[in-house]
């Protein structure tokens, strides 16, 4: 990397380091007054984070465009998976808790994050499944909106893979309650002249490896987050319809047809 893109590097690094850690403490001071009071629920800390996530693609330099809208009140949201960065994306615009596979609370960095802002950690297997569902229904019961990664994993940004449909089944069966589901979009544009899979973070690309891409970059791109219109529960068969459907409205973001 030339002298430049380290310079780059640093003058976007430190800002954002400073700024989200710095955050990071501020939450946990607050969640010492919150917790006590309001047990699950947390009206203070999810604001704070959703400054930190916003201020991210000012100090990164990024475009950053929203179309549609979040839906309104406690459900759950289904994303495609293409990046880091998809945690400040969708986090900019509303309040949500993510559900992140159990190993992300390990990672340096991100692990200290997710963990701190509610992250619901999950183990992708049928003997969790359960205890899963329990677990998806009190946090819904509290009030919060929930995001999932149906994919199960990362991509190189441009394509969608097959949504699983096992998360899906805390919206389904005896004593599910109703409420609404919301697909959304997460489309990156690569900075010029660069490779349109610019931000997508897959395979064995390290976490720091692809951040200092990332920050050191001249001419950085955007990302474009499409919310589609939210879906009754109701209105699915059940989880493998539900799973299906959403898929096909976060590919349509693509293709142009919905």
């Amino acid at each position: 990397m030339t002298a430049g893109g380290w310079l780059r590097a640093v003058l976007r690094g430190v800002p954002l380091g400073l700024n989200t850690f710095g955050c990071l403490i501020l939450l946990l001071l607050m969640r010492l007054i919150e917790r006590p009071l309001f047990g699950q629920r947390r009206p203070v800390t999810p604001w704070i984070t959703q400054y930190v996530c916003r201020s991210a693609f000012v100090l990164l330099g990024m475009r950053y465009r929203i179309e549609g809208k979040p839906m309104a009140g406690a459900g759950a949201l289904v994303a495609n998976h293409a990046s880091w960065l998809d945690i400040f994306a969708l986090n900019a615009p509303q309040r949500l808790y993510f559900v992140s596979k159990s190993e992300v609370a390990g990672w340096p960095g991100i692990g200290w994050l997710a963990r701190a802002t509610g992250t619901v950690f999950i183990k992708r297997t049928r003997s969790e499944a359960a205890a899963q569902k329990r677990l998806f229904e009190e946090r819904l019961a509290a009030g919060h909106k929930l995001l999932f990664f149906p994919e199960g994993t990362s991509t190189d940004g441009k394509r969608v893979l097959p949504f699983r449909s096992t998360l899906f089944a805390a919206f389904f069966g005896e004593g599910a309650t109703d409420m609404a589901l919301q697909a959304v979009t997460l489309v990156y544009e690569p900075p010029e002249a660069e490779d349109d899979r610019f931000y997508g973070w897959w395979g064995d690309m390290t976490f720091e490896e692809h951040l200092l891409k990332v920050l050191s970059i001249k001419h950085p791109g955007g990302v474009r987050v499409v919310f589609h219109e939210p879906i009754p529960s109701s209105d699915f068969e059940g989880r493998k319809e539900a799973a299906a459907r959403l898929e096909e409205l976060v590919r349509s973001a693509f293709t142009g047809e919905e």
